[in-house]
């Protein structure tokens, strides 16, 4: 019998959606799931954005420039400008999602069996993407009694042999919500110049800052523009994760230029949404303010139930809208599937995402959980209210 490939293989499940099977069966036996599992906002996506494919007169939908359009690039490269990153339309690719930003990332600096470190826990799509690139991932662990700060950098020099060429980054992150300072990428500077590799930094979550937090992106370091490689996506900013398009963005054109023949594989990124993209970069400040506070909102939500919670620990978000909770369980996998195959609490229940799926270390976050506070505000208490009840009864 024929068989498929080793890297078919090796490429894991995804622990976001592998319970998907078990919350199905849970609604058709009557019972409310909260989905706190995956990263899809409830949101509306900004009207500038939705006229496009409300109004549109396009006769012939036609290929675009496999780099993405010129007009959306030239666009976009004003909208980076206002964040204080300085580059032209000719310094981004657009993408088919972040993801495929982030796969022509690594294909287009990396060599099959090359490695990249990534602090841990990441996100879990990023051992896909490493094994679709021929690259070996090399975590290096962050750690919840530090809020996930950055490592210190001693322990990525322990990791770095002849076959590192990047470090990657989730700036806010996926999934620990955590902010890196100023400070901290200063750290990753010198260490990229002083080992010669590149630096990847995911920042699809820029837009969504608490606490006062302010965003500080790999472009604005100094001296390493031809070794930084940004990563983004619309899916977040603008509620519109169906939209698949991202962008991949560097000043150096060696890799601007490798990207390009990625892209031309592909022939071009969605044109339609593209054009959506391009008029949503019109949404006036008004909505992300909203939008910021009443992702705030929820997060405090959760964070205050979660100190109520017996034997319950958490990192705080400062950005994004995830974070990891060590839970007085032995087995996240078990226990979230138990949530759906055997709890209610008043005819809910809530569905949570292991985190070992996010560590590239086998053992790490076994009782840990990601939680994407993506809920309205009443949702989320009582999706609080069935995970306080059920780890009372889990552990009874």
């Amino acid at each position: 019998m024929a068989q498929i490939s080793n890297r078919g293989e090796a490429l894991p499940a995804s622990p976001i959606r592998k319970l998907v099977p078990f919350a199905e069966q849970a609604k058709k036996n009557g019972t409310t799931v909260h989905h706190l599992n995956i990263g899809q906002p409830d949101i509306h996506t900004p009207d500038e954005m939705m006229d496009v494919f409300r109004n549109n007169s396009i006769n012939v939908l036609e290929y675009g420039h496999s780099a993405g359009l010129e007009s959306y690039r030239r666009k976009l490269a004003d909208y980076y400008g206002h964040h204080k990153i300085d580059i032209t339309h000719e310094d981004i690719i657009i993408t088919t999602g972040g993801s495929e930003a982030i796969i022509f990332a690594m294909t287009a600096t990396m060599n099959p069996g090359d490695e990249i470190i990534i602090p841990e826990p990441f996100y879990t799509n990023y051992n896909g993407f490493s094994i679709q690139a021929g690259v070996k991932v090399v975590p290096v662990t962050s750690h919840i009694e530090d809020n996930f700060a950055l490592p210190p950098i001693s322990e990525f020099e322990k990791l770095i042999t002849e076959k590192t060429k990047a470090i990657m980054i989730c700036n806010p992150g996926n999934p620990t919500g955590y902010v890196y300072s100023p400070e901290e990428l200063a750290e990753l500077r010198e260490i990229i110049i002083k080992h010669d590799l590149f630096l990847l930094s995911d920042e699809v979550y820029k837009e969504f800052l608490y606490d006062g937090e302010t965003y500080t992106s790999v472009m604005h370091l100094e001296g390493v523009e031809d070794r930084v490689i940004l990563l983004d996506s619309v899916s977040k900013r603008y509620s519109a994760c169906g939209a698949r398009i991202g962008a991949l963005i560097s000043k150096n054109k060696k890799v601007i230029e490798t990207a390009l023949k990625l892209g031309q594989a592909r022939l071009c990124p969605p044109t339609l949404e593209q054009m959506a993209c391009e008029a949503a970069i019109d949404t006036p400040q008004t909505y992300f303010d909203e939008v910021i506070a009443e992702y705030s909102r929820r997060r405090n939500v959760i964070t205050e139930a979660l100190s109520k919670m017996e034997g319950v620990t958490y990192g705080t978000p400062k950005g994004a809208f995830y974070l990891i909770a060590k839970l007085p369980i032995k087995s996240a996998d078990h226990f979230c599937q138990w949530l759906l195959e055997s709890f209610s609490y008043e005819n809910q229940t809530v569905m949570l995402a292991p985190a070992a799926g996010f560590y590239a270390t086998k053992g790490l976050g076994e009782n840990e959980v990601r939680i994407a506070y993506v809920l309205k505000e009443d949702d989320l208490k009582n999706a609080m209210k069935c995970l306080e009840i059920a780890l009372k009864e889990y552990n009874g």
